[in-house]
């Protein structure tokens, strides 16, 4: 294939960069359609982007002759049946996260993917395209910290962005599943099993209007693996610093922190408040090129005839266990896998 063809739905702040990204930063692809219910943004896009192919309705879209494969960035409501429909359509598929607002969901899009299994199927993790998540996964894999025993991860928004969260509380399905999906799937990707446990406590410590969705805006949890290890996983929404991601695995024989000090780069700013190291504002900052990079791999795969490191059931069990955790946020009790 000269270029793969692809059309983007969803055109939200995650899907407005895939499409950017798509039109300029992505080898051998070619953004030929773009897919929104908002005419004016749509148009204004695709315009600048120089996409030929509009849409505001994502069937009409997989009509068009043209089209190899699509990538879905529409709200989480309607990945499932997105991904069905260009399945049976014949495209590749890239999803964002979640791939379905239920287990039952997640497990009617593997069905899907099971169907077509000459299709390229790949759900966005971004976290494991990032450079330095990469370069420790490698050293873990390869036994440099001797056996893996506590994977610890912390996800903050900054505390300014507050409204945006409250808004979205209603549909969000809480922190564990909105934020710490990621966590949960790169504590399954560098601990290399499945929990059997789990224990999780929060509160709505500043902004009690998450209280009335059962959610808070600051939890976390305690997993134990099946192989003995140990996750603990942080998820908050108050970070008066910035946009906060940091990871640590510890070993028996020794311990790898990634962005233990969150910084945006490696400029320090000396003034009348001190000495200090910006912030990220958001993920789309922290990780633009893990964004590329996870896209990339999709577009390889599809060109060399090979299937993705992240499959359908990551996406299904990542969502089994965020669903775990809220239960047990709910409960107050330790729960069983």
């Amino acid at each position: 294939m000269d270029k793969i063809r692809i059309g983007s739905v969803g055109l939200g702040r995650l899907g407005l960069r895939h499409a950017e990204n798509l039109a300029s930063k992505i080898v051998g692809t070619q953004l030929v359609a773009l897919c929104d219910v908002d005419d004016r943004k749509l148009e204004d896009t695709a315009n600048r982007l120089g996409v030929a192919h509009r849409f505001s309705d994502f069937e009409a879209m997989l009509k068009l002759p043209e089209l190899d494969a699509v990538l879905i960035a529409s709200p989480s409501a309607l990945h499932t049946g997105q991904i069905a429909s260009a399945l049976a359509a014949g495209k590749h598929v890239f999803t964002e996260k979640p791939l379905g607002v239920t287990v039952e969901e997640c497990r009617a899009a593997e069905k899907a993917v099971e169907r077509h299994p000459d299709r390229v199927f790949m759900i966005g993790f971004m976290r494991r395209f990032d450079d330095s998540y990469m370069y420790a996964h490698e050293k873990v894999i390869s036994g440099q910290i001797g056996r893996p025993i506590l994977f610890r991860s912390y996800s903050q928004d900054p505390e300014k962005f507050i409204d945006g969260a409250i808004a979205f509380a209603p549909h969000s399905g809480g922190e564990f599943l909105d934020m710490a999906v990621h966590d949960i799937d790169l504590a399954r990707w560098f601990l290399q099993d499945e929990p059997e446990s789990v224990y999780a406590i929060g509160g709505c410590y500043a902004h009690p209007e998450f209280a009335q969705y059962k959610d808070g805006d600051n939890v976390s949890c305690l997993m134990k693996f099946r192989n003995e290890a140990m996750a603990f996983l942080f998820a908050g929404r108050t970070a008066p610093h910035g946009y906060n991601v940091e990871t640590e695995i510890i070993g028996t024989k020794g311990t790898l922190r990634i962005a233990s000090v969150p910084q945006k780069n490696l400029v320090e700013v000396l003034d009348s408040h001190g000495v200090r190291r910006e912030c990220s504002e958001n993920f789309l900052e922290r990780f633009s090129a893990s964004y590329v990079n996870e896209v990339q791999e999709f577009i390889d795969s599809i060109r060399y005839r090979r299937k993705p490191a992240v499959t359908v059931y990551d996406g299904t069990k990542v969502s089994e266990i965020a669903y775990r955790c809220k239960e047990a946020f709910e409960s107050g009790v330790m729960l069983r896998f």
